[in-house]
């Protein structure tokens, strides 16, 4: 099992199509490790839906009437308890979708084409149970560079990197650059096992929720900018 109390992954399907989420449910009902345990059709319904009830994972449409994942997700995350808030994974049908990047601003922990292959989600949702990134590390600088605004010299405010040692700040550089934790500790010639407890001290002292925020931060205080390799 993949949770820690030894039971199924509870998941939370909102999506305004039928067969979307009916398809979703075969999946993942599927596993041993997981089930669907609530669904939605739309933002509102979801967050009523969710009020009080404790879900692990929410998979979340983008796009939909009434209203959307963006609102939705933020929401969500704001009337769940700290210690049992759920990672929420956005589903759009278009790669680089605008409204993604509102979406993880919103809270949720990464996106998941709608197309994706059924092995790809559930390893997606065992991913972002994890506190990981459910985008690619590719795919998280191109996401990034695409819509996060790079501030202007006098704009950045870079307070929020003071609580990192010298050598986190070397860990979320080369997060914020796409690299996996694999690459970022034969870089810094450290044992994956130790840049998992640096990234893990990371997110603690930005506050982050998981790495797509923390990589976030980095490129919005100007510890990365777009296009850096």
């Amino acid at each position: 099992m993949n949770d820690p109390l030894d039971r199924p992954l509870r998941i939370a399907l909102v999506d305004d199509q039928p067969l979307v989420r009916a398809g979703f449910t075969m999946v993942i009902d599927s596993q041993d490790d997981m089930e669907v345990v609530a669904q939605a059709s739309h933002g509102i319904e979801a967050v009523e839906v969710l009020r009080g009830r404790t879900v692990d994972v929410v998979l979340m449409d983008v796009r939909m009437p009434r209203m959307d994942g963006i609102e939705a997700t933020a929401r969500i995350l704001e009337q769940a308890p700290a210690d049992r808030s759920p990672k929420v994974i956005v589903l759009t049908t278009f790669d680089l979708d605008e409204y993604v990047v509102s979406a993880i601003r919103a809270g949720a922990s990464g996106f998941l084409l709608k197309d994706a292959q059924p092995e790809d989600l559930l390893g997606a949702i065992r991913t972002v149970h994890r506190g990981d990134a459910v985008i690619a590390p590719s795919a998280t600088r191109r996401l990034l560079e695409r819509v996060v605004r790079a501030p202007e010299p006098e704009e950045k405010d870079t307070a929020v990197l003071d609580p990192l040692t010298e050598r986190e700040r070397e860990v979320l550089t080369l997060m914020g650059r796409g690299f996996s934790n694999r690459e970022i500790g034969a870089e810094l010639f450290v044992a994956e096992a130790t840049v998992k407890t640096h990234v893990g001290r990371v997110l603690a002292k930005l506050g982050a929720r998981d790495r797509v925020q923390a990589v976030i931060i980095a490129f919005e205080t100007g510890l990365v900018a777009p296009g850096a390799s």
